[in-house]
């Protein structure tokens, strides 16, 4: 028996036995095939950075940027103390830092102590102010947010005394305390109440009105109101009031003291100032700016927890 033996023609895809010359196979015709194109695409994987590597690059993201710019400031600092002057250059104050830093809290006296004690005095003070401002001035806030006819009583008042300079306030405030201490945390108080009362009753008054509708089909009571409803949904905007004010009660307190003496950072500045130890005043302006920058940043991380939580 003779081998049977194919070829297949790409074109009439028909079996040929050779040995009968070359006609088609009666039943193995192939049915035609279809034209396939293929394409093929050639991805390589991205290579996946290790948690190592990714934390480094986010911590050079985020601390690099001010690094290069603190050194931005020096170097211009640097080069335009170069030639001398009433000035001190960067290495003179660094000097005067490092002595001044090595013993933050020696105390010779109620006018000569450490830079350590003139800043937790200037904290203590602000903190007063501020904790008492934040007792009356977001209550107060709730009250105008819930009460329109009230807030058109108060608003004209807020909107004559908010634009005052707080220092304008400090001579009423030795003529009431008849001391330098209680005027400069009244002082504190008055500059810090504005924005939570302002703050906090904007907060109120775009609360959805469904909210409030629910609670008087429910018949809640005002304090649930406040607590279950209000506060979850106004906390944000008191912790804006919050941000706003301590930043004014630090920038206050320094301009208070100065005119008032005492212990504090701005009696300091003042004090070193008539001792003219320019080097001095430039380390506290330094760590005015830095004391106030870790205030603001601690907010405003207390401030995405607490929302966190409420939402």
């Amino acid at each position: 028996m003779s081998a049977l033996t194919m070829d297949v023609d790409f074109g009439h895809k028909k079996p040929v036995d050779r040995s009968t010359g070359g006609e088609p196979v009666q039943g193995l015709v192939a049915e035609p095939a279809k034209e396939m194109k293929m394409e093929k695409t050639l991805t390589v994987p991205a290579e996946p950075g290790t948690p190592f590597t990714e934390t480094l690059a986010s911590i050079g993201r985020t601390v690099l940027p001010p690094l290069l710019g603190m050194a931005i400031l020096i170097g211009i600092w640097y080069i335009a103390t170069m030639k001398g002057g009433s000035i001190p250059g960067p290495v003179k104050t660094w000097d005067a830092a490092t002595i001044l830093f090595a013993d933050p809290f020696y105390s010779n006296g109620p006018n000569d102590q450490g830079i350590g004690w003139n800043i937790l005095s200037s904290l203590q003070r602000v903190g007063i102010g501020f904790g008492f401002a934040a007792l009356v001035g977001i209550p107060l806030g709730f009250i105008l947010g819930r009460s329109a006819f009230l807030a058109a009583m108060v608003n004209p008042i807020i909107s004559l005394l908010r634009p005052v300079s707080p220092l304008a306030w400090l001579p009423i405030g030795l003529l009431v305390f008849q001391r330098a201490d209680p005027a400069a945390t009244y002082t504190i108080f008055i500059c810090s109440i504005w924005p939570m009362i302002m703050n906090t009753a904007q907060g109120v008054q775009r609360v959805p009105q469904d909210y409030l509708n629910v609670a008087r089909v429910l018949a809640l009571s005002e304090w649930k109101v406040v607590t279950k409803i209000l506060l979850p949904a106004v906390l944000p905007y008191i912790l804006t009031g919050i941000r706003l004010s301590i930043g004014t009660a630090w920038l206050v307190i320094v301009a208070a003291e100065m005119l008032t003496g005492g212990v504090g950072i701005g009696f300091w500045v003042w004090d070193e100032w008539n001792n003219l130890k320019v080097e001095h005043i430039i380390i506290a302006i330094f760590v005015i700016g830095i004391v106030g920058l870790i205030l603001e940043q601690s907010l405003i991380l207390l401030a995405r927890k607490l929302t966190k939580e409420s939402s």
